[in-house]
């Protein structure tokens, strides 16, 4: 599909989502007495109307998306939100200039792209398609309106015991997925949880990731935020990416509690010193199980750090209860296998991601000829957005409850965490 536009008198057929191949006088005759698709119509204005083609010169619209206000900005990016012509959900547009990325930059976004691409959980921010132009890369990605956790903390103060429950489980979750599938995210901070509309947290920035062929492998680059780094990481030694994102989640889960960072320093030296050192104090009143907990995590040797299983049994954690088991676990596999289900679980909704795009213009031709697994294809974007929608109206995207108190807490915990592996496939808790 060619997003570029060099003429006001290119014909719609450039963009392959089109079926025809040659478009004579008869065809438009014909269009005049069949009332155009959805997509005939958009497809119609990005190449014959004028203020369509005048807004994608001058960066008002990226595609099938309309641009809108910035919302946030970083080294290499600015972020924009903007809303696709065609379904109209609100998305986030991270925009990129090409001139400013040098070689590592590049490599850094190749690796961001490829580790969204791989990533189809409930509490990561979903990445729908890339497009790209001459000048600029753009990622459109999940929009997550309800600000970012820092802000919130900033503005609002430390959270209560039960929202911290609530945040953290769903972090701790998003990490464990991305665990088993390999890849280290190694820039976990405040600054990178989101909140969607209805209060679920969205882990972003994929900046810093990498995915590994072994969770056991070494790595060597110094990534993140300094207040977030692991002791080994200052190190200036290799290290393993597990225990540096569980450090980080300590950080992140004492913040919460206590609005206050536990690390802080005059200079980055003395900050250097302080982690190393695990140096720290926990306020008295912060309740047992979550002092036991970050305990747990802040270990200057990782391999004496817990690990994400432990996490997930832990005490402080054991009334929270996940509604996910409501979606199908198949849902999260790779789109095109969701294309090709046989499954009975999935057959509505598939039946229900085809019939809106039917309405929307899309033919079984597109289907065959417009592969969902390739990000660079406005048909993925539909396809994404779309698949969204129906794995939300499904239970996906609704954030866990605390069911109250515990009464056996040992046994508790071991039946709810063995309840957790077995039958939530969809938190990936194998």
């Amino acid at each position: 599909v060619q997003y570029q536009i060099t003429s006001s008198r290119l014909h719609h057929r450039l963009y392959s989502l089109t079926d025809s191949s040659e478009t004579g006088p008869e065809d438009e005759e014909a269009e005049t007495r069949v009332p155009l698709t959805p997509l005939q119509k958009l497809t119609n204005d990005m190449c014959k109307d004028e203020k369509t083609i005048k807004e994608l010169i001058i960066g008002r619209r990226v595609g099938f998306y309309k641009v809108r206000g910035e919302i946030g900005y970083g080294t290499f990016s600015r972020v924009k939100m903007a809303f696709h012509a065609l379904t109209k959900d609100k998305v986030a547009l991270k925009m990129l200039d090409k001139a400013r990325l040098d070689i590592q930059a590049q490599r850094l976004l190749s690796r961001e792209i490829s580790s969204m691409e791989s990533l189809q959980h409930p509490n990561v921010v979903r990445l729908y398609e890339v497009v790209e132009t001459p000048s600029r890369l753009y990622l459109v990605l999940e929009y997550a309106g309800g600000g970012d956790l820092h802000n919130r903390i900033c503005n609002e103060g430390k959270f209560s015991d039960n929202s911290s429950k609530i945040i953290f489980a769903q972090i701790l979750s998003a990490i464990k997925y991305m665990h088993n599938i390999n890849i280290i995210h190694r820039d976990l901070k405040a600054e990178n949880v989101l909140f969607a509309s209805n209060g679920c947290v969205k882990v972003a920035d994929f900046g810093f990731s990498t995915q590994v062929s072994n969770r056991n492998d070494a790595l060597d680059t110094f990534c993140g935020s300094p207040p977030y780094a692991a002791p080994e990481l200052f190190r200036d030694e290799s290290y393993l990416g597990p225990p540096v994102d569980v450090w980080a989640m300590g950080v992140l889960l004492f913040f919460m509690v206590t609005g206050t960072m536990p690390f802080r320093a005059e200079t980055m030296g003395k900050l250097r010193r302080c982690i190393i050192e695990g140096t720290y104090s926990v306020p008295p009143w912060m309740p047992g199980p979550c002092q036991k907990l970050i305990k747990g995590i802040l270990k200057t040797a990782p391999a004496e750090r817990y690990a994400v299983e432990q996490m997930m049994g832990c005490d402080w954690l054991l009334p929270v209860e996940f509604p996910w088991t409501l979606v199908p676990a198949e849902s999260l596999s790779p789109l095109q296998s969701l294309l090709e289900s046989e499954s009975k679980d999935l057959e509505e909704m598939v039946e229900e991601v085809r019939g809106s795009l039917e309405e929307l213009g899309f033919t079984t031709e597109h289907l065959r000829n417009n592969q969902p697994k390739d990000s660079r294809n406005p048909f993925t974007g539909v396809f994404r957005i779309l698949l969204h929608q129906a794995q939300k109206r499904r239970g996906c995207d609704c954030p866990p409850v605390v069911r109250g108190m515990v009464r056996d807490p040992k046994r508790e915990g071991l039946r709810a965490y063995r309840g957790l592996r077995h039958t939530s496939k969809f938190c990936v808790l194998s």
